[in-house]
């Protein structure tokens, strides 16, 4: 995912942790967590007393993950698996479109990234019946609802 195809502007030095909070609409405390449980990499080594630095593409990441997260109403795990999916695609188009690959290994690439819309596809199928069934069930209770008021009325 490019930085700017999200429009974040992260200088090359990196953010700290508060500035990228504020750049995506979220607090420090999300970002730790979701770091925690590997949303998001962890900061590498750092000598004592510094700060975590971030780059453009932890904001991308953490951009994105906000956007499935409240687009969709996944699980963390769900999201993870979301986020797995879309970096992956990512670096086979990277390698498609400036490594040169063979055609041996495009149809590789190809095949690789079938599979991950294919996994990002089931998810979101699943939350959909979810959401369908959900309003089954809603509808439902409107008719009974409409039932009693017009044996009332």
């Amino acid at each position: 995912m490019s930085t700017a195809a999200t429009g974040s502007e992260a200088p090359a030095a990196g953010l700290r942790i508060g500035e990228v909070a504020r750049m995506v609409g979220t607090t420090p405390r999300t970002i730790r967590y979701y770091e925690e449980i590997g949303l998001l990499p962890a900061g590498g080594e750092r000598a004592a007393g510094r700060h975590r630095l971030y780059a453009p593409e932890d904001v991308d990441r953490l951009r994105e993950a906000l956007r499935f997260k409240a687009l969709l109403g996944v699980s963390l795990e769900e999201l993870k698996q979301l986020l797995e999916a879309e970096e992956a695609r990512g670096a086979l188009r990277d390698e498609w479109h400036h490594g040169n690959p063979g055609a041996q290994r495009r149809r590789v690439i190809l095949d690789q990234l079938l599979g991950h819309v294919e996994r990002q596809l089931e998810l979101l199928a699943g939350r959909r019946a979810e959401i369908a069934r959900l309003e089954r069930e809603l509808g439902a209770k409107r008719e009974k609802i409409r039932a009693r008021i017009a044996d009332e009325g």
